[in-house]
């Protein structure tokens, strides 16, 4: 489904921080980034690997794919298009189970702690590859941007999110303590690290950049971890390595934004434009 671009018919609109972030910010390393993090809790991966089959580029590659416009969905979609992709979602959600192979018990995909980790990393992602891309975000509207998530995380099911970017570090900081890399957060990060997207033409429709004009996305997303989870994954959570990723980051963003119009997929140049006419009306009440 292609999200339906309104004035005011989605979850956040034209004068949303999110749609300022998600039309400004490289897409593919802030996915990427979010499920390497995500890895990084026992029960999130295991649930992951064993009813999504992420052994392979291909497989690997189409999930991340459909979870980029699951996200672009949510973003830039109608409320109907978003309640009705998130609804879908949880239905899957529900009757998926994963065995924990610590303790020998089965558990649902759609508990709470689950959802509210993953949640918490891709807010986190989506941040911090904006803030490294250069895209100017006050302290105030790094909270609003974690505020405003807290509407998809209701479809999904969770009420008690964090509202602000402190409540999302002290959130991230109290799960510290239960995360681990285990086995099959080894096997995802090899995968992602590895990624070879596909370099045919559809590819480089994805919002802003497709994985097609973005060489070793894994590993430029793994530099953007916080020191600490790279150090879990056993390498250096060195400062140069995140020089590097910010100055490549900036880069793509040059390049997105000099991107011909025919290459930037269709929501976001509707997004764009509608950004366009709130700023130039800013009276008009056109957010969503």
């Amino acid at each position: 489904m292609k999200a339906t671009v309104t004035p005011g018919g989605g979850l956040f609109g034209p004068r949303s921080i999110t749609w300022r972030i998600h039309t400004e910010a490289p897409a593919w390393p802030a996915v990427v980034r979010a499920v390497q993090l995500q890895a990084l809790h026992p029960r999130t991966i295991r649930g992951i690997v064993q009813n999504f089959l992420l052994d392979d580029q291909e497989s690997a590659g189409a999930w991340l794919k459909r979870r980029l416009g699951f996200i672009a969905l949510r973003a830039f979609g109608t409320r109907e298009q978003a309640e009705h992709a998130c609804g879908q979602a949880r239905e899957v959600h529900a009757r998926l189970v994963g065995l924990d192979t610590g303790t020998g018990t089965l558990f649902r995909l759609d508990e709470p702690e689950c959802l509210r980790w993953s949640h918490c990393a891709e807010v986190a992602s989506h941040l911090e590859i904006a803030r490294l891309s250069g895209v100017p975000l006050t302290p105030g509207e790094r909270d609003a941007y974690v505020a405003e998530q807290r509407r998809a995380a209701r479809l999904m099911g969770l009420d008690d999110v964090p509202g602000s970017a402190a409540e999302l570090d002290d959130h991230i900081a109290r799960m510290r303590p239960g995360l681990s890399v285990t086995g099959e957060a080894r096997a995802v990060l090899r995968l992602l690290v590895n990624l070879r997207p596909s370099l045919r033409p559809p590819a480089l429709l994805a919002p802003p950049l497709g994985p097609g004009s973005l060489p070793a996305v894994g590993a430029l997303a793994f530099a953007t971890l916080p020191g600490w989870a790279r150090r879990m994954y056993g390498c250096p959570g060195d400062a140069a390595a995140r020089y590097a990723a910010a100055t490549a980051l900036k880069a793509l963003r040059a390049a997105a934004s000099a991107m011909p119009q025919r290459l930037v997929a269709p929501e976001i140049r509707a997004a764009r434009a509608l950004m366009r006419a709130a700023a130039r009306t800013p009276e008009a009440d056109v957010a969503a």
